[in-house]
């Protein structure tokens, strides 16, 4: 039986009067919406690919967080047979001021049949590399850190040679729960930070926090190596919020500090107006400097982009290549 003890965190956030305080969504609504520029013109979904996988997830009673957190690179992944299923349902127990999900204090309970169901529709799309992510459960004592990790030895169960991905939440840095998802033999352990440290409060949930984040993926990291598990952790940060880059630049440090390999950087788009407001569209051009700057740190990959998200495709197949070329060298 797993024991969830807390990881020590230290909660600077509400005493620090740097930090940026928080925007209740009557002001947010407020603050108009500038207009997207060109780079950011995305076109609307389609095609028998997507249809495909939109009716196998009805049919199934699944979701996405392509469609929850209304990813603006559904049609290009669906279009080619890619998609990042949601489990726990699609109500989160976290307010985080820049996710579109819905919330409530005491969602719906788990669907036992989910983790085969999950698993059963992975094995008929035909995926070889699976994204798998939650909305938070705060409800239950593990965070829905079993159901997850029933899902992935679902998936392994039908295929071992499938590449599972988990964007996880922090469990509120119980060890036990990490150890849990590691113990599933999953690929790459992922948890976003979000955003840089003095916007931690400002963006998300009170419940979050960046160090607390940080410390997740450096236990997943450090537990996984002493059971003898190759295991790639990944975060990933927003653009557009107000972060300076020399605050992007301690943001990289802190993510090596923890041996994270994989980092991606996007664009925050507001999802209504309720969300807080994009303070401003960073450039493609910017965009590339600022991957020049973190795959100078020593990452494994950086993708960087104004529509790159935690799941995004050339991520997971740069990863995808270096996890099948090592499995065949172990095999010989």
């Amino acid at each position: 039986m797993a024991i969830f003890l807390e990881l020590p965190v230290l909660n600077r956030v509400k005493s620090d009067p740097e930090i940026a305080r928080p925007l209740s969504p009557s002001k947010a609504a407020q603050i108009l919406a500038a207009r997207k520029p060109e780079w950011l013109k995305i076109r609307p979904p389609g095609g028998d690919s997507y249809n495909q996988i939109k009716g196998l997830l009805r049919e199934r009673g699944l979701h996405t967080v392509c469609e929850e957190a209304h990813c603006p690179n559904v049609a290009e992944c669906w279009s080619t047979g890619t998609a990042t299923f949601m489990l726990g349902g699609d109500t989160c127990t976290r307010a985080c001021r820049f996710c579109a999900i819905q919330t409530a204090r005491i969602p719906p309970p788990l669907d036992p049949h989910e983790p085969i169901h999950v698993a059963e529709s992975i094995a008929e799309l035909g995926l070889r590399y699976v994204v798998l992510t939650s909305v938070d459960r705060d409800d239950l004592p593990d965070g829905g850190a079993e159901h997850f990790a029933a899902t992935i030895r679902e998936i392994k169960r039908l295929d071992p040679k499938i590449i599972v991905e988990a964007l996880v939440p922090d469990f509120r840095g119980k060890k036990g729960a990490i150890q849990t998802i590691v113990d599933s033999r999953l690929d790459v352990y992922s948890h976003n930070i979000e955003t840089i440290f003095r916007l931690q409060y400002r963006v998300r949930d009170p419940r979050a926090g960046y160090e607390q984040s940080l410390a997740t993926l450096s236990a997943a990291k450090m537990y996984a190596r002493s059971v003898g598990h190759e295991l790639f952790t990944k975060s990933s940060i927003m653009l557009g919020l107000g972060e300076e880059n020399r605050e992007l630049d301690a943001a990289f440090d802190d993510l090596r500090k923890v041996d994270v390999d994989v980092l991606t950087l996007g664009q925050y788009l507001r999802p209504s107006l309720q969300h807080l407001p994009v303070e401003r569209y960073v450039t493609p051009e910017e965009f590339e400097e600022l991957d020049k700057k973190a795959q100078s740190k020593g990452f494994l990959y950086v993708a960087s982009g104004p529509i790159v998200r935690s799941s995004y495709k050339a991520g997971e197949f740069f990863i995808k290549g270096i996890i099948e070329k090592r499995r065949a060298e172990n095999a010989v």
